[in-house]
Parts: structure tokens; C-alpha cells; sequence
């Protein structure tokens, strides 16, 4: 085993023990899991740049949802900034590597879409990749379904599902998420893999999306 190798094993289960003591137990569409699989597309997107500190990008995967309001919270924007000064207080008291503190913190703090904040290092590009690519796919579908209706919004419009005749409102109707936001991520993916693989994600919700229309119509 490496140094570096050893390190992220080091600190894993310590930043996970950190997610799960912060996190509530009625968000299933921000829970552990999700931490687990940020990572775990963070280490794809690893592979290809080796220049990239690993252990800042395992420390926002698992701190970036330290503070998590819901979608439609007034302050939801200010969520990720909040995040970071929690992390950066939780990794201090840790003894974390000081060094690395600030890496993590810009990190969390840019990875949300609602933040609207662009990331100036490959390790905080990484990060923001690593969690919007699961918005997409399989798992980011079913994740846009059960926000929605922890959110009141209906599955579709009964008589134009598709936003052909009216304008989209993903508010009111959880299939114009798509289109208009997840269907926006690949084109805001950072690294060469992330757009990759947010493209392919993405027609897989095109896929569904025209089988789930037919449906809805009775073809």
C-alpha cells in the first residue's frame, strides 16, 4: 500500500464518522449513500489527473453536505458556504492537514449548482463533477422523483408532459427537471470524464423520458 493509498484509508472512516454524525435521517436523496457514490465518481475522475491532491478531494466528497437545506429553502444558495465553515471547523479539530484545509473549503464551497460558483482548482472540478454526475443516470432519476415529492410537485402535466404548448416548471412537475436543469449539467462538467459520463447519464434520461411520455399518453 501506497503512502497516499494509506492516507485516504486513514482518514475515510474518520470523515465518514464526521457525514454521519451531521446528517439527518429524512433525506434520502442526500443521505450516506449519496456521500459514497460522490466519491466514488471522484475517483474516476482521479484517474485522470494525477496532479490532483486526493485526500482534499475525499474530504469535500464526504463534508460537502454538512449543511444541506431542502430545494426550495430562501437560503438554499448559502448552503454549500455554510457547509465549508463547518467543515473547515470539524477538520481542524480533527487535526487534519492545515495545508489542505483551505483546498477543502474551496471545494465545498463551489461544488453546488445553486451557489453558482466556479471552481479554480482541478481538485474542487473534480468535486463538482463527482456530485452533479449523480443527478444523472439511474440513481440521479430516482433521486429527482423523490425530491419531488417530498416537495408536493406532481409527476407530469396531465395533457402536455413534454412542454411542447406551455412553458416548463419543474416546480410543478418533476419530469421538466430534465430539461431544465439536468439536462444543463454535462455542459458544466469541468474535466474531459466528467462531461463523458454526465453525456451518456444523460441520454439514458432522454430514454426514459420519451418511454415515460408514451406511457403517460396511453401509446
Amino acid at each position: 500500500m501506497t503512502s497516499a493509498t494509506a492516507r485516504l484509508s486513514d482518514w475515510q472512516p474518520r470523515l465518514e464518522a464526521l457525514a454521519r454524525a451531521a446528517a439527518g435521517d429524512d433525506d434520502g436523496a442526500h443521505d450516506i449513500n449519496h456521500l459514497h457514490r460522490v466519491w466514488g465518481n471522484a475517483r474516476r475522475l482521479l484517474a485522470d489527473h494525477a496532479e490532483a491532491d486526493a485526500l482534499v478531494v475525499l474530504a469535500a466528497c464526504y463534508l460537502h453536505d454538512l449543511v444541506n437545506l431542502p430545494k426550495n429553502h430562501p437560503e438554499r444558495h448559502l448552503a454549500s458556504r455554510q457547509a465549508a465553515g463547518r467543515a473547515r471547523a470539524e477538520l481542524d479539530a480533527l487535526n487534519f492537514p492545515a495545508e489542505l484545509l483551505s483546498g477543502v473549503v474551496h471545494a465545498i464551497e463551489t461544488h453546488s449548482f445553486s451557489a453558482g460558483l466556479s471552481p479554480e482548482t482541478i481538485e474542487a472540478a473534480i468535486v463538482q463533477d463527482a456530485d452533479r454526475l449523480d443527478a444523472l443516470g439511474a440513481v440521479g432519476l430516482a433521486r429527482m422523483f423523490y425530491t419531488a415529492g417530498r416537495m408536493g410537485s406532481a409527476l407530469a402535466h396531465d395533457l402536455d408532459p413534454a412542454g411542447l404548448h406551455r412553458p416548463l416548471d419543474d416546480k410543478a412537475y418533476s419530469l421538466d427537471h430534465i430539461a431544465v436543469k439536468l439536462a444543463t449539467l454535462p455542459a458544466t462538467m469541468r474535466t474531459p470524464a466528467g462531461r463523458r459520463l454526465g453525456e451518456e447519464r444523460l441520454r439514458q434520461l432522454y430514454a426514459f423520458r420519451d418511454t415515460f411520455i408514451a406511457e403517460w399518453r396511453g401509446e
